[in-house]
């Protein structure tokens, strides 16, 4: 699962405007036939049952995008059904009861198996209610472009609402993305072209390289570990991260709250006292 914490803002950066543009007529011609998916919608209820979003999750503001998200959103990781292969039926069973039980946000990854697959025979029909994320682990542009399109095919989406740059554990990935042809270029095109609305930045091991990001671009949102355990990891997202991103104004989604943030680490008995 994943949580969307509030922040309160102090200032906005302004993003940087990139040149060499590629339009949304190439990508489309690039990729296979998007909106065709689309029109196939209807092929998609025949073969998957309709869920209802009938249940209320309350809401927080994301940032500054000014667009309110459930608290709670239905990740699609390597921990459950929605990125294993062969379990389809399991996949779409949960992402169904999610919509029955209101979740509105869902996220995914180019990387998750074939979770993009599943949400996409089930979220096509409630596109427009949803908030849906994918992540690319590309650091370079093209790459970053060729991971979008596929994305968006397996989504079977014109749009991403979110497009974050997955997993930033490096500094040397920084430089990677920012550099002359880095994805960062890839981000700010999407953007023009209106195939993300917004981009982010996610890690899992380094609160300093994501918060080095967020000094470094004007990121909408940052995904990170929180959870109660946090103070007593040796490198805490809580007091490196949070700071940075109040001060931005970005909107942070928490992950690995039950506890995945101590994985392999055993914080001494007197400072669970």
């Amino acid at each position: 699962m994943t949580w969307i914490v509030s922040l309160h803002p102090k200032n906005a950066l302004k993003r940087s405007h990139m040149t060499e543009k590629k339009t949304r007529r190439a990508f489309l011609a690039t990729s296979i036939a998007v909106a065709g998916t689309i029109v196939g919608c209807k092929a998609i209820k025949q073969n998957v049952t309709s869920a209802s979003i009938s249940a209320t999750i309350p809401e927080r503001l994301l940032g500054n995008t000014g667009v309110k998200v459930p608290i709670l959103g239905l990740g699609g990781a390597r921990q459950t059904p929605l990125s294993w292969d062969n379990a389809e039926k399991q996949a779409v069973a949960i992402i169904q009861r999610a919509l029955e039980l209101g979740i509105r946000y869902f996220d995914t990854a180019a990387d998750y198996g074939p979770s993009e697959d599943y949400l996409g025979k089930v979220l096509p029909n409630y596109r427009q209610r949803l908030f849906l994320t994918s992540k690319t682990a590309a650091r370079d542009r093209d790459n970053a472009w060729r991971q979008l399109e596929r994305s968006l095919n397996r989504l079977k989406t014109d749009y991403l609402d979110l497009w974050q740059l997955h997993h930033v554990s490096f500094e040397a990935e920084l430089d990677q993305i920012f550099a002359r042809d880095g994805a960062a270029r890839a981000l700010e095109e999407a953007k023009q072209q209106k195939l993300v609305r917004f981009v982010g930045i996610t890690g899992h091991h380094e609160p300093n390289i994501i918060a080095e990001g967020l000094r470094r671009y004007a990121f909408d949102t940052a995904l990170i570990p929180i959870n109660a355990a946090d103070k007593h990891h040796p490198r805490p997202f809580i007091p490196q991260v949070l700071p940075v991103a109040r001060q931005k104004n970005v909107g942070i989604i928490a992950v690995n709250d039950p506890g995945l943030i101590v994985r392999g680490f055993q914080p001494k008995p007197e400072a669970l006292s």
